[in-house]
């Protein structure tokens, strides 16, 4: 979120500042130093701005020290939060979260639950406007560029199989980006297999996808139940 987009809100809105300082909990002439870029929004008050403007998750400010570990069914809640169909049933009071550090903290996991790792394409193909710049710094910090550059390639063939041209190139272009950075090593998503054999079954049997970015995975685009 962008100081110089405060103003464009609150006017789509048709709110005077007066108004628009009191559902933000600020004064009105701290608002105008807002819209003017002469104070910078914080955490805690970019926050409020998503609530009273009615802005997507994606304005949600990112964490400035991104985290790897996280609880399972913290991720399954995120995801509900986040309005992922498969997890319509669970019922959560948790705090919203930017949909690309959920999608970065899922990456990060060892062992993530499968029906966690199928929500993963359709959190891009929902939320491909999220803040590229970030999600491709921090999973290129964490070595997570492999894992990240799959599940594009999950969400862009499953894009392009509904004719949604431009965010099909938004896709495209951010699995290019990606792709200066993939690893050598050999990797595997959602889950560590089991044991040799288990291992050489997915090194055998994995899509073209997974084994360009050296991936132990059977996960293909007809495995994935919801489609954005």
């Amino acid at each position: 979120m962008r100081t110089r987009d405060l103003k464009a809100e609150r006017r789509r809105h048709g709110w005077g500042q007066v108004e628009a300082a009191e559902r933000l909990g600020v004064s009105q002439p701290y608002l105008a130093m807002l819209e003017n870029g002469k104070r910078p929004l914080t955490p805690a008050l970019t926050r409020k701005v998503v609530a009273a403007y009615g802005l997507p998750p994606t304005e949600l400010p990112v964490p400035s020290a991104f985290t790897e570990k996280a609880d399972g069914q913290r991720l399954v809640e995120d995801l509900a939060k986040l309005d992922y169909p498969g997890f319509a049933y669970v019922r959560t009071r948790v705090r919203s979260k930017n949909p690309g550090e959920v999608l970065l903290t899922a990456l990060a996991q060892e062992n993530l639950e499968g029906r966690a790792a199928e929500a993963l394409p359709w959190l891009l193909l929902r939320y491909w406007h999220m803040d590229l710049t970030w999600l491709v710094g921090e999973a290129k910090k964490f070595d997570l560029q492999n894992r990240l550059g799959f599940v594009v390639n999950l969400a862009r063939q499953l894009s392009e199989r509904g004719g949604e041209a431009e965010r099909t190139q938004a896709l495209a272009s951010l699995e290019s980006l990606l792709e200066s950075s993939r690893l050598a090593r050999e990797d595997y998503f959602y889950r560590a297999p089991r044991n040799d054999r288990e291992r050489q079954w997915l090194a055998e049997n994995r899509s073209d996808a997974a084994r360009h970015w050296n991936l132990l995975s059977d996960l293909r685009p007809e495995h994935l139940q919801y489609v954005a």
